[in-house]
């Protein structure tokens, strides 16, 4: 039974110190236990069986389901939303009107901007290659991560340590993201895609589904990638979809356009505005619409 003390509504079974300092008309359920020295704003809806480490701040209205766990240290802003059973590292903040749906796992000292929407599932077209999947994973993102504001990650995928993700991109479902990965604003990244360590795809690209690009590879603005040969048009197309592979330490110039299937090799140099139509040799230089092979890309150019 609840008790209703200056506007709270506080169940007698849940945990909370003398310090807490707690704003008008919050609601706080059955096993609840909170830390030393929690402020909660106003309307805050903390469901049963949720713990909030020491020293973690939330602002109004903020909600969180039944089994979700919030680290120490964080700072929760107004109107945010977090699922059951979700985990927040300690030391995270979170912007104004985000919401983390269901069993997200949020590693530590992790920042998300305001209007952002972490771990939702995916709802494909009815004429859509990809389908629905039921029981896709809950998104988990490592370390020391950055994500803007007006962030869409979808559940189903991964993130390495200390990722950035910028404002507006998008992230579909079953993508594997390494470590040190940038991916910036507007980018998009389609399903089934693996992107590898300390990779750098730059605002407004776009990252088809079922691509597969190694460590240490650059894509400059506004690339396009494709992977439909027939561009929706009859039900062969579902046997060759496949996007391009790119290899380690390639470098895609602004405005390039990739076809589907295409390998380019380590160390290709793709210039900007060139069509890559075939598969490229190692450390060559592609120029021009559709590219062709140039020259060699000088040693001191090369990763070390």
């Amino acid at each position: 039974m609840m008790t209703n003390v200056n506007r709270l509504f506080i169940s007698p079974e849940a945990i909370i110190p003398a310090g807490t300092i707690t704003g008008p008309f919050c609601v706080i359920g059955e096993d609840v236990t909170l830390g030393e020295n929690i402020v909660l704003g106003a309307g805050c809806v903390i469901s049963s069986g949720v713990t909030i480490g020491a020293g973690t701040v939330l602002g109004h209205y903020v909600t969180i389901d039944h089994g979700a766990v919030i680290g120490e240290g964080c700072q929760i802003g107004n109107h945010v939303s977090v699922g059951t059973w979700a985990k927040v590292g300690a030391n995270t903040k979170v912007g104004d009107h985000t919401t983390i749906y269901p069993q997200v796992d949020l590693g530590e000292e992790g920042f998300i901007g305001s209007n952002s929407s972490i771990g939702r599932a995916p709802k494909a077209a009815a004429t859509s290659t990809v389908k629905a999947h039921a029981d896709l994973p809950p998104l988990r993102m490592g370390k020391g991560y950055t994500a803007g504001c007006s962030v869409v990650l979808y559940s189903g995928t991964s993130y390495g340590d200390k990722v950035f993700i910028g404002d507006g991109a998008l992230v579909r479902e079953r993508c594997t993201i390494g470590q040190n990965v940038v991916i910036g604003s507007g980018a998009a990244v389609e399903n089934d895609t693996r992107i590898g360590d300390f990779t750098k795809i730059q605002t407004g690209s776009y990252i088809t589904a079922y691509m597969e690009i190694e460590d240490h590879v650059f894509i400059a603005p506004m690339v396009t990638t494709t992977n439909d040969n027939f561009m929706g048009r009859t039900e062969k197309r579902f046997k060759y979809i496949k996007g391009a592979h790119i290899g380690k330490g390639a470098r895609v110039g602004g405005a390039s356009i990739l076809l589907p299937g295409v390998e380019l090799a380590p160390e290709t140099f793709v210039a900007a505005g060139a069509l890559v139509t075939k598969d490229t040799e190692e450390k060559r230089v592609m120029i021009g619409f559709p590219a062709r092979d140039i020259r060699q890309v000088p040693d001191e150019e090369l990763l070390p």
